[in-house]
C-alpha cells in the first residue's frame, strides 16, 4: 500500500540527467564586466555632453557647443540651453512665476491650471508668455501637483526654465563698484537647506543686498525650492558660485571689503557694529554647526544678534534677515 503524499512533497523520482549545470551556474557569477565611464553612457549628463561635443565636431565647429542662451537682462540672469528638457527647473507659485516672466528668464513652457481664477498676476503672466512666444499649455491640477513636487504651492501656475546660471563673485564686487554702491553681500558657508536659501535670497532682495554668495560644494542651490521660498526674489538678486569661499573671502578683503560673520558667541553684538556703512559681506553659518573654523578665522569680526535667553539660536534665514535690517538701517540713517 502506497501512503498518500503531503501536498507538496516530493516522492523522490528523479526527472532527466542532473549532472551538471552546462557551465550556466558558472557564467551567472562571471557578471557583465566594469563599470563603462560616465562618458560612455548615453543616459548620463557625461555622456549627452560628450555626444553634444561630437556633434558639434562633425559640424565643422558652428555655433557653441553648450551655449548659452541670454535671458535678454545681465549675464547674472543668463541660463544654459540644453538639448534635454529633463535639465529644467520648475517655477512654481505665482509671485515667483511672475517674476521670472519679468526678467526674461528663457522659458520653455508656461502651465495654467484649467478653471483657474484669474487676478491680475495670472493676466500678466499670460500677455508676457504670449509676446514671449512662450508656449502656454492648459494641464490639470492634478498634473501641477505632480511639478510641484510633495510640498509645493503651484497656485494654479508653473514655469519650465532652464538651471540657474550662477555669476563669478568677483565679477559681482565689480559691478557694484562700477555703480558707486557700498557693496553688501551675503555669503552662506554650508547652509544645505534650499528653502533656508530662498528666504535668504527675499530678504537680501528686501533690504538692498546686491548679491548672494555660495560656495561651489556641501551649499544648497537655486533649485525649485529656494525659487519658491524667495517669493520670485531669485530672479532679481544674482547668486556667485565661489569654488573655495574662504579663498573668496580673502580676494575680497584684499579689496577693502570687510568680512562679518554671524555666530551666537561674537565679540561685536549686532546693534554695536561699526562696519555696517564700509563694504561688507555678512558670512551666515549652517544650520547645525555654525561657521566654519576656517572661515571664522578670516572673518575681520564675528556678531552675534542678542536673542532672549529661552531661546537657544535663530535659523539662518532669520538671522541674516535681522542682520541685513540693521545695516540697512544704519546705511540710511547716516
Amino acid at each position: 500500500m502506497v501512503k498518500p503524499q503531503r501536498p507538496g512533497a516530493s516522492n523522490g523520482k528523479k526527472k532527466g540527467p542532473l549532472k551538471g549545470t552546462g557551465g550556466l551556474g558558472r557564467k551567472a557569477l562571471e557578471g557583465r564586466g566594469p563599470t563603462p565611464k560616465a562618458e560612455d553612457r548615453a543616459w548620463h549628463p557625461a555622456g549627452k555632453r560628450k555626444a553634444a561635443a561630437e556633434r558639434y565636431a562633425a559640424s565643422g565647429g558652428k555655433g557653441k557647443p553648450g551655449g548659452r542662451a541670454s535671458s535678454g537682462g545681465s549675464p547674472n540672469r543668463s541660463a544654459r540651453a540644453k538639448d534635454n528638457t529633463s535639465d529644467t527647473e520648475t517655477v512654481t507659485g505665482r509671485n515667483s512665476v511672475l517674476e521670472a516672466l519679468r526678467a526674461k528668464i528663457p522659458a520653455t513652457a508656461f502651465y495654467i491650471a484649467q478653471r483657474v481664477e484669474m487676478d491680475d498676476r495670472v493676466k500678466e503672466m499670460l500677455s508676457i508668455a504670449t509676446n514671449r512666444n512662450v508656449p502656454v499649455l492648459e494641464v490639470t491640477r492634478q498634473e501641477l501637483d505632480r511639478m510641484a513636487g510633495f510640498d509645493g504651492v503651484h497656485q494654479g501656475v508653473a514655469l519650465k526654465v532652464p538651471p540657474y546660471e550662477y555669476a563669478h563673485p568677483q565679477d559681482l564686487l565689480e559691478k557694484v563698484i562700477s555703480r558707486g554702491q557700498v557693496p553688501l553681500f551675503v555669503a552662506l558657508d554650508g547652509v544645505t537647506d534650499p528653502r533656508n536659501l530662498g528666504a535668504i535670497i527675499r530678504s537680501a532682495a528686501a533690504f538692498g543686498s546686491q548679491g548672494i554668495i555660495l560656495p561651489q560644494r556641501r551649499s544648497a542651490g537655486v533649485n525649485s525650492a529656494a525659487w519658491k521660498t524667495s517669493a520670485g526674489a531669485a530672479a532679481r538678486i544674482p547668486v556667485a558660485l565661489a569654488t573655495n569661499l574662504t579663498t573668496q573671502l580673502k580676494e575680497f578683503k584684499k579689496q577693502g571689503v570687510f568680512v562679518l560673520g554671524l555666530d551666537g558667541d561674537g565679540d561685536v553684538a549686532l546693534p554695536d557694529l561699526q562696519l555696517a556703512d564700509r563694504p561688507v559681506v555678512i558670512v551666515v553659518g549652517s544650520e547645525g554647526k555654525g561657521l566654519s573654523r576656517l572661515v571664522t578665522e578670516t572673518c575681520d569680526q564675528i556678531v552675534s544678534i542678542p536673542i532672549n535667553a529661552a531661546t537657544e539660536s535663530l535659523n539662518a534665514g532669520i538671522a541674516t534677515s535681522v542682520a541685513l535690517y540693521q545695516v540697512a538701517t544704519i546705511r540710511a540713517a547716516r
